[in-house]
């Protein structure tokens, strides 16, 4: 499990770098100009051993980053605070970044769940939260996260229908969904990134489209069903105006109709309300039965 540590602070191992750097100067020249020169190349060593091991030691870890640390190959915890700090020389320090961090995915082709082709694409929020799993239960966080996301949009693609022409008992679809569709995706991809480590902030469909081979015959099927709809509706309107000028007509007893002029009314009423150009008057001299 993550291990959180706090080190000691680098600004007096800094000091002494500082200091040991001046010494071994001043050891170099005494070698130099003095008869002293094993004393002075004994300093100079000192003080590069000195140097190497500070040098080694000194860490600096920005805001929202983090360092992982390792003692031949043991675990020895994590770093989240940011400054300088001064560590074991020994250990090695794995850079993991604590920023949220967006993943655009590619648009995947595939078939949704009633075989259909289409092309889905979706962006992820995410950033790591714990860097235990991140360093070591997986090879790579970032290969991984960019894999399983692209995993988990194939099943979400391959879940539920485009919509639902095909499927019309379907509460969900992946064009009307919205919401729902993006917390169902967001809560599969925190179950499978949960084993690197990584926190998933926000996922969301970004593409959703009929693959090019279907596209045209899908968008004169949405088009076809609209006007069945759209007749439909004015189908219903007609209907309920002619009743009501028939009653109209019955109740102020505006004229006697008998069943013949009613059907010619009735037919001559719903041409003119459910024709698509404005109707055009015929004048009739005669009657309805000359």
């Amino acid at each position: 499990m993550e291990r959180i540590i706090k080190p000691a602070s680098g600004y007096l191992a800094l000091l002494i770098l500082l200091l040991t750097v001046a010494g071994g100067v001043y050891s170099l020249y005494m070698a130099v100009t003095t008869d002293n020169k094993m004393l002075g190349l004994i300093l100079v060593f000192l003080a590069f051993i000195v140097f190497i091991v500070i040098i080694k030691g000194l860490l600096i870890v920005n805001p929202n980053h983090s360092r992982v640390l390792n003692l031949f190959g043991k675990y020895q915890g994590t770093i989240k605070d940011n400054g300088l700090f001064f560590i074991n020389p020994f250990y090695t320090a794995q850079r993991i970044s604590l920023r949220s961090e967006n993943l655009q995915g590619h648009t995947l082709k595939v078939n949704d769940k009633m075989g259909n082709p289409i092309e889905i694409a979706a962006v992820i929020v995410w950033k790591v939260g714990d860097t235990f799993k991140a360093a070591y239960d997986v090879q790579s966080y970032n290969d991984y996260v960019r894999v399983q996301s692209e995993a988990a949009v194939r099943h979400l693609a391959v879940s539920f229908a485009y919509d639902n022409f095909e499927d019309e008992n379907a509460e969900i679809t992946l064009r009307e969904g919205g919401d729902a569709v993006n917390a169902i995706l967001e809560k599969e991809l925190t179950e499978r990134l949960a084993k690197a480590g990584v926190i998933v902030e926000e996922a969301r469909i970004t593409h959703l489209a009929y693959a090019a081979e279907i596209a045209g015959a899908m968008l004169q099927r949405q088009q076809a069903t609209a006007i069945v709809a759209a007749r439909a509706k004015i189908v219903e309107g007609a209907v309920g105006m002619v009743d009501m000028a028939l009653k109209k007509l019955s109740a102020e007893n505006i004229v006697e109709l008998d069943d013949e002029r009613k059907a010619a009314m009735v037919s001559n009423l719903m041409v003119v309300l459910c024709g698509e150009k404005a109707a055009q008057p015929v004048v009739n001299a005669g009657t309805l039965y000359n």
